[in-house]
C-alpha cells in the first residue's frame, strides 16, 4: 500500500487516510493509486462493510498538486483504464467522507464521490477549477449540483468562494458538522451503525436510492415495486 495513503481496519470498518500532510494531502499519482487500491480492497473484502475517507494533519485534501501536473499520470494513475468515477462506482459499500480542514477542487471531488459527508467545524470546501484554470474530471460539474442544486453549484463554481462547514450544512452539502476532535469518532460511530443493520437490505436500499441518478422517477419506482413483489413472493414458496 502506498505511503501516501494509510489503510486501517477497525472491526468491519475501513479507514482510508490521505497522507501527504506536508502538502496538505495534495493529489499526486501515488496518492490516487493508494486511494483507488484502498477502495477496491473495501469493495472486494468479505469482512469490510463500510469505509471512511479522511485526511491526515489539518486538511482533507487541497486538490491536485500543481507540481505534478506535467509529470504524473492523474487520469489513469494505475495504467488500467480506471479513473475516480469508475473506482467509486465499483465500490457498492457505503463510503463516508470525514472532512477535516480544506477540501479544495480535486479534494472536493473526492469528498463528493463519497456517499455522504461528516464535516469538522473547521472544514472548508471550494471549487477553484475556474480560478486555477484546471478542467474538472472527477465529477465536480455533476456531483456538486446533485448535492446543492444547480443554482448554488453555478455560484460556487463560478465564484470559487470558500464554503464554511456551517454553510455546507445549511445547503445540504454535508450531513453533520461536529467538533474537530470528534470527527473520526463520529464517522466510525455511523459506519458501525451501518454495519449493524440487515446488511443485504441496506445495500439494496443504497442501490435503489442511486437508481435516481441514472433513470427517471417513474422507472426507479417501478424497480422498487418489482423488488418488493419478488420479496413478497419469496414468502409464499
Amino acid at each position: 500500500m502506498s505511503t501516501e495513503v494509510i489503510f486501517e481496519i477497525k472491526g468491519s470498518v475501513a479507514i482510508v487516510t490521505l497522507n501527504r500532510p506536508n502538502r496538505k494531502n495534495a493529489i499526486n499519482q501515488a496518492l490516487l493509486t493508494g486511494l483507488y487500491n484502498s477502495l477496491e480492497k473495501i469493495a472486494e473484502s468479505n469482512e469490510i462493510k463500510a469505509g471512511i475517507i479522511t485526511g491526515s494533519g489539518d486538511s482533507f485534501c487541497s486538490g491536485i498538486d500543481l507540481e505534478c501536473l506535467s509529470t504524473d499520470n492523474l487520469f489513469d494513475p494505475r495504467s488500467d483504464g480506471k479513473d475516480m468515477p469508475n473506482i467509486f462506482g465499483y465500490c457498492n459499500k457505503p463510503i463516508i467522507g470525514a472532512v477535516n480542514g480544506y477540501a479544495i477542487t480535486g479534494g472536493f471531488e473526492i469528498a463528493l464521490n463519497c456517499d455522504f459527508l461528516i464535516a469538522s467545524e473547521n472544514a472548508v470546501f471550494a471549487d477553484t477549477h475556474a480560478k486555477v484554470g484546471i478542467h474538472p474530471g472527477w465529477g465536480m460539474s455533476q456531483l456538486l449540483q446533485q448535492a446543492v442544486g444547480q443554482r448554488l453549484a453555478k455560484q460556487f463554481s463560478a465564484t470559487c468562494e470558500k464554503i464554511s462547514a456551517k454553510r455546507a450544512l445549511n445547503c445540504g452539502l454535508v450531513n453533520e458538522v461536529v467538533p474537530t476532535a470528534s470527527l473520526l469518532t463520529r464517522a466510525i460511530e455511523i459506519a458501525e451503525r451501518i454495519c449493524s443493520v440487515n446488511y443485504e437490505m441496506m445495500l439494496t436500499m443504497k442501490k435503489l436510492i442511486e437508481e435516481k441518478n441514472s433513470t427517471t422517477f417513474n422507472d426507479a419506482i417501478a424497480i422498487e415495486r418489482k423488488g418488493f413483489k419478488l420479496f413478497l413472493d419469496s414468502y409464499k414458496r
